[in-house]
């Protein structure tokens, strides 16, 4: 049978990519477009929320520019407050999880215990940050599982302590339901920063040189490390002084962070906040700019100072404790997650719980009958919104990636930086600004636009999973493939996809799983008329079931391990007979 032609096999692929890649005019233009849906939303919004906070907004009566909404803002009682508890959140969170990171690494790599990082990584990844917040909340609440298990063998509690943990005023609960899940964020941009700098033959050398595994880590591998994970730490820091689902969960509510507090504002009937909420949200924009300069001072003192550490030798080999340390925190890390999970599912099938019992009287589906048709609705808008937003994003960065490989291109830092300008800027300081400009032109409200508010967040998480992967896969593939006849496209579709399938699907469940987590994006955007299970969790935060919050919140881990499930499955079964195609090249 003689091949198939280009023009034929071409034919049988999605319509789309195919015009792209047939096209060459149309693929050079694709980094463009992905640019543009990035960063036309997040400028758009800025513009937005500016105008708004000095005053003009013709929409809610606002023809001239004024100063009054910043004299609102700075009258409100408790503001302070509120900018104090957000940017403490965000050092403290980026400071401890770097601090994490940079030990478990140091104390692991070339072990075992490094091997079972790398695979608790997806899991954890996996997991919303608002339901891990709850699984935390539901672990460390007085009436929790941890004072549960130690009232029969240690405190002899009959009724929950009178202790403020949750919503505690330093919100150093809000601060630990952030690090559980940005640790692991940052683990998996070092290992993947590792792969760039030859990490494991520098770490021989210093072993070589007399050097403790965790000192020699830090001396000769971290100062290479922490510029490949800059931006993502600067992402880090801009999310925790901004977060809106976690601290709603976990935060104080009087008064609230920042970000909290302009949420209040922009869904106040009172449509005279909204100037007031559009100051507060520049003021995040500017604290969130000016932490981050901060943190670069930071990084040039230590520089100097770390500098000085290194020159001075010491060799550090009595670090068995250390690395001891660094097992039990990457330890609690996991446990914290898994047995607050694990904590949702017990609420959501317990019946009668008493206090101090360790498990449920009696098990029931009572709150999964009752909850059955309310959960519907947000289920399918929470799985349609986030195969869109992530299926376009795959199409986009498949695009810039074969964009590269055909014409050269390679990406330069501005470009990274501009891959991370969705990401360091914080969602409330324009997604205001957005949700004012797409009803300027009359598409805010539907499903679109939820769609393209998530893509502007899931398209970078796309693009960084899939970029290592593409770049690094053996070009003699699609050489040999070339020789035999086959054509760009051929290459494309029958080598290099097929090969890269598992990275492909394990950027779509990332993506998947990044849309999942969205709440404000939602919120804002849909205006309140798509209910994902994201916003109905968070909606319950403020109530006292446990049980249907149990629900919503399974339900909203549940769907992303589905994409991750299907990421490793697929693969499994489409190439079962191909036992070199099922792992990752």
């Amino acid at each position: 049978m003689a091949p198939a032609s280009e023009e034929a096999y071409s034919a049988r692929r999605p319509l789309s990519l195919r015009l792209a890649l047939r096209h060459p005019r149309i693929l050079r233009h694709v980094p463009a477009i992905t640019l543009l849906v990035m960063l036309g939303p997040t400028a758009a919004g800025v513009v937005g929320t500016l105008l708004p906070a000095f005053g003009y907004l013709p929409a809610l009566g606002g023809y001239a520019v004024s100063l009054e909404p910043w004299r609102a803002l700075f009258a409100t009682p408790g503001l302070g407050s509120s900018v104090r508890l957000s940017v403490s959140a965000g050092f403290v969170t980026t400071f401890l999880s770097l601090a994490l990171v940079a030990l478990i690494v140091a104390a692991s790599q070339g072990t075992r215990m490094f091997a079972l990082v790398q695979r608790a990584l997806s899991p954890l990844l996996s997991v919303p940050h608002a339901a891990a917040a709850f699984g935390l909340a539901f672990l460390i609440a007085p009436s929790g599982w941890i004072a549960r298990a130690l009232s029969p063998w240690a405190t002899g509690w009959e009724t929950p302590p009178d202790v403020v943990i949750l919503n505690d005023p330093a919100g150093l609960a809000m601060m630990a339901g952030l690090i559980v899940k940005e640790v692991p964020f940052l683990l998996l941009m070092t290992m993947a920063a590792l792969g760039q700098i030859d990490a494991r033959r520098s770490r021989q050398v210093a072993l070589s040189l007399g050097y403790g595994p965790v000192v020699g880590w830090l001396k000769g591998v971290f100062p290479r490390v922490y510029p490949q994970i800059r931006l993502p730490v600067y992402a880090v820091l801009a999310y925790s002084m901004s977060v809106v689902d976690v601290a709603i969960i976990l935060a104080p509510t009087t008064p609230p962070p920042l970000a909290v507090l302009l949420v209040r504002w922009l869904n106040d009937p009172d449509l005279a906040l909204r100037f007031q909420a559009s100051a507060g949200a520049v003021l995040q924009l500017l604290l969130v700019a000016g932490a981050i300069g901060i943190w670069r001072l930071g990084e040039i003192v230590v520089a100097r100072l770390g500098r000085r550490w290194i020159e001075g030798g010491s060799r550090g080999r009595r670090d068995r404790a250390a690395r001891g340390l660094a097992g039990l925190l990457a330890g609690a890390c996991f446990l914290s997650v898994a047995l607050g999970l694990v904590g949702l599912v017990v609420w959501s099938f317990a019946g009668l719980w008493s206090y101090p019992d360790t498990l449920p009287d009696n098990w029931t589906l009572r709150t999964w009958m009752r909850q059955a048709d309310s959960l519907l609705a947000p289920v399918i808008t929470t799985v349609t919104v986030g195969v869109a937003a992530t299926g376009i994003a795959l199409l986009l960065g498949l695009g810039c990636l074969e964009n590269e490989v055909r014409f050269g291109q390679r990406p330069t830092t501005k470009s990274l930086w501009l891959l991370y300008l969705p990401l360091i800027t914080p969602q409330i300081g324009f997604l205001f600004g957005l949700q004012t400009f797409l009803t300027a032109i009359d598409v805010d409200r539907s499903w679109g636009a939820v769609v393209l508010a998530h893509l502007v967040f899931v398209l970078p998480y796309v693009f960084l999973a899939l970029a290592d992967p593409y770049r690094t896969w053996d070009r003699r593939y699609a050489i040999t493939a070339q020789c035999l006849g086959a054509g760009p496209d051929r290459v494309f579709w029958t080598v290099r996809l097929p090969m890269l399938l598992i990275p492909v699907l394990t950027a779509a469940a990332i993506g998947f799983a990044v849309s999942v987590g969205q709440y404000l994006p939602t919120l804002l955007i849909g205006a309140g008329r798509f209910a994902t299970v994201t916003t109905e969790a968070v909606a319950l935060a403020s109530g006292g079931d446990r049980r249907v919050i149990g629900v919503y919140a399974l339900l909203q881990m549940a769907l992303p391990f589905l994409g991750f499930a299907l990421a490793v499955g697929l693969p499994a079964l489409l190439f079962r007979r191909r036992k070199g195609m099922t792992h990752a090249p």
